[in-house]
């Protein structure tokens, strides 16, 4: 069975890895396409092409479809373009391939769109925190207002972002040079943001949230079509080098069933919840691999590959290894030589 992981985030390489570890009979044949010859996953892909650079979205699918038809590829696993291939299945399935997206179209495009989902998420295990959107100064203004009278300490961060980019803590007290000094990464003056939105004029909208400041949680998922397969909960340390504690925790678990349910959730999936008070707030959905999938596969389910094996042959013919619930996981770099 030949399968296809277009150029996706740098976690593409953990997850082919891990497929070809598990794939003791060959079964799959994994093909990855990038512009980049030097790309490290070249080498670990049993096939290796290039892909174009520079085409508009709808080029850029046709150009899938044709790579599809020419290599006889059965399902593809898409990472750039992943939301508008998701509308464009039947082209895909009139050619014979399956195409392993997180989502629908309109899904994804809720997912992606944080204001929005805040907005319409109704998650009482684990709930939004209070937020305003704001596009201008004067809305920044009226945010501020009306959140500072109920919460201590209040963020940033745009509402269409991955990665966290441009998250920031709001600093009441030091200025950009005390903050640089200070090395207080992600925090900004709030004085000096301020200064800033003016100049700006009107700006990409972002987020005015209460910041929460309890202990962060990453689920790492594998869905069926809205139901949630399994899932490893990776508890961060906010102590450098310590790694991340694996914690099942029921309503984190609970909570991301419930949003798996509620917009179809497919194939490989993150979700990120943060505490206040003792209880996990929902903070956001990656429709895609984390960055930290292979720790979650220390502690027993192969991510990648269960999700692979239950797309190509249904579920009830997957085994799925129990979570080592409580073990400590960590990840170190390693170095390669490129061809």
């Amino acid at each position: 069975m030949r399968v296809w992981f277009n150029r996706s985030f740098s976690s593409v390489h953990t997850a082919i890895d891990l497929i070809r570890q598990a794939d003791r009979d060959g079964r799959f044949t994994i093909l990855h396409t990038n512009p980049n010859p030097k790309s490290p996953v070249a080498r670990l892909a049993h096939e290796f092409h290039l892909e174009p650079t520079g085409l508009a979205s709808s080029d850029y699918i046709d150009w899938c479809v044709d790579f599809c038809l020419e290599h006889k590829v059965d399902i593809f696993v898409p990472g750039r373009e992943a939301t508008a291939i998701a509308g464009a299945h039947a082209r895909f399935e009139a050619i014979g391939t399956r195409v392993q997206s997180a989502g629908s179209e309109a899904a994804l495009l809720l997912i992606h769109d944080k204001a929005r989902f805040y907005a319409e998420t109704d998650l009482p295990g684990a709930p939004v925190a209070e937020f305003r959107q704001f596009e201008d100064a004067a809305g920044f203004e009226a945010a501020y207002d009306a959140l500072r009278r109920r919460h201590r300490t209040l963020c940033v961060k745009p509402a269409h972002s991955i990665y966290g980019l441009g998250f920031a803590v709001l600093d009441e007290k030091r200025n950009s040079a005390e903050l640089l000094m200070a090395g207080a990464e992600y925090y900004v003056s709030l004085d000096d943001f301020r200064a800033g939105l003016e100049k700006l004029g009107s700006f990409r909208s972002m987020l005015l949230m209460e910041y929460l400041e309890g202990r962060e949680y990453s689920v790492d998922c594998v869905g069926d079509s809205g139901r949630l397969v399994t899932a490893v909960v990776r508890r961060k340390s906010s102590q450098a080098g310590a790694g991340q504690r694996i914690d099942q925790r029921a309503d984190i678990l609970e909570a991301t069933a419930q949003l798996c349910r509620t917009h179809g959730l497919n194939g490989i999936f993150n979700v990120q919840f943060r505490e206040a008070g003792g209880q996990p707030r929902i903070l956001e959905i990656n429709p895609r691999m984390s960055g930290g999938i292979g720790m979650a596969c220390v502690a027993g389910p192969n991510l990648p590959y269960i999700a692979l094996c239950g797309f190509a042959d249904g579920f009830d013919h997957v085994d799925i290894p129990p979570v080592r619930n409580g073990i400590r996981v960590a990840e170190l770099a390693r170095a390669v030589e490129l061809a």
